[in-house]
C-alpha cells in the first residue's frame, strides 16, 4: 500500500491522543484511570463533538472490553500501546515481535488497528520494519519536543510507516491555563499531537508517584482539557484521528 501524508503547511491540524494503561506505570498497578478517568474523558469528548485516538494496551482490552467497545462505538480510533506496557527498547527483536503480534490479535477483535505508540515513547529504529510487517501504517512514538519544540511538526515516512511525532509531554495539559495557553500558541503549527493518560483525570495527589505526575490531576485536568478543546475550536483547528492522516 502506498501512503501519502495529506497535510498542508498552511492548515492547523491537531490530534488528541490518550495512552490507556494501568495507573502511572511502573509505579502503580491499579486501574482507577480506566475505571474512573476514561468515562469522564469520553463524556467530555462527546459533549465537545471531538474524536480522539486511544492507544490501548492489550491487557487493558482484556480487563475492560466494555471500555474498548465504547471507544469504537463512539467513533474514536483504537490503536495499539503494546501488550502490557512493555518497554520495547528493553526487549530482544524476537520478544518484541511476539508481543506486538499478541497485542494486535487482541485489539483487532474490536477494530482494524493501524496505529501504534510505544510505551514511554521508546521505539527502537528496527521496530519500524516490524510494524509495517504487521500492517501498522502509523506510529506516534517520537518526541518532537526534545529537538524542535517550537518548530513546525510534520509527519514523515520511515520504512513504510508514517511517523507522527508527539508535540508536547502530557504534563503540559495540566499546567495552569494562563501558562499553558502561551505554550500552545508557540507549538500549534503544522500537525500538533497532544497526549494524556486516563489516570491523570483521577486525583493522584496522595499516590506514591513522581511529583510531576501528581499536580492538577482529577477534575482540574478535565477542566483544563475542556479549555484546550475550546481554544482549538476558536482557532479553527482540524481535529483529526491518526488514521485521518493517510
Amino acid at each position: 500500500m502506498n501512503l501519502r501524508w495529506k497535510g498542508k503547511r498552511s492548515k492547523l491540524r491537531v490530534l488528541l491522543t490518550f495512552d490507556v494503561e494501568q495507573d502511572c506505570p511502573p509505579y502503580l498497578n491499579s486501574w482507577a484511570g480506566v475505571e474512573q478517568g476514561m468515562p469522564k474523558i469520553l463524556e467530555l469528548l462527546d459533549d465537545k463533538g471531538v474524536k480522539a485516538t486511544f492507544f490501548v494496551t492489550a491487557e487493558t482490552s482484556k480487563k475492560f472490553p466494555s471500555v474498548v467497545r465504547r471507544i469504537v462505538d463512539e467513533g474514536h480510533e483504537l490503536a495499539s500501546h503494546g501488550y502490557m506496557h512493555e518497554r520495547y527498547d528493553n526487549l530482544s527483536k524476537h520478544h518484541a515481535a511476539t508481543l506486538l503480534r499478541k497485542s494486535l490479535n487482541v485489539l483487532r477483535k474490536h477494530y482494524d488497528v493501524i496505529s501504534f505508540r510505544a510505551p514511554n515513547l521508546k521505539l527502537p529504529k528496527h521496530m519500524y520494519e516490524l510494524l509495517f510487517k504487521n500492517n501498522i501504517l502509523i506510529d506516534s512514538s517520537r518526541r518532537a519536543y526534545l529537538s524542535s519544540f517550537f518548530r513546525e511538526h510534520r509527519p514523515y515516512m520511515v520504512n513504510g510507516v508514517l511517523e507522527v511525532p508527539v508535540s508536547a509531554t502530557s504534563s503540559l495539559l495540566r499546567l495552569p491555563w494562563r501558562l499553558q495557553e502561551k505554550i500552545h500558541n508557540l507549538i500549534l503549527n503544522g500537525t500538533t499531537v497532544y497526549f494524556a493518560h486516563p489516570w491523570e483525570f483521577v486525583n493522584m495527589r496522595t499516590a506514591p508517584i513522581r511529583l510531576d505526575c501528581k499536580f492538577n490531576t482529577g477534575s482540574k485536568a478535565l477542566t483544563l482539557l475542556s479549555k484546550l478543546i475550546d481554544n482549538l475550536k476558536r482557532l479553527g483547528a482540524d481535529m483529526l484521528l491518526m488514521s485521518d492522516l493517510i
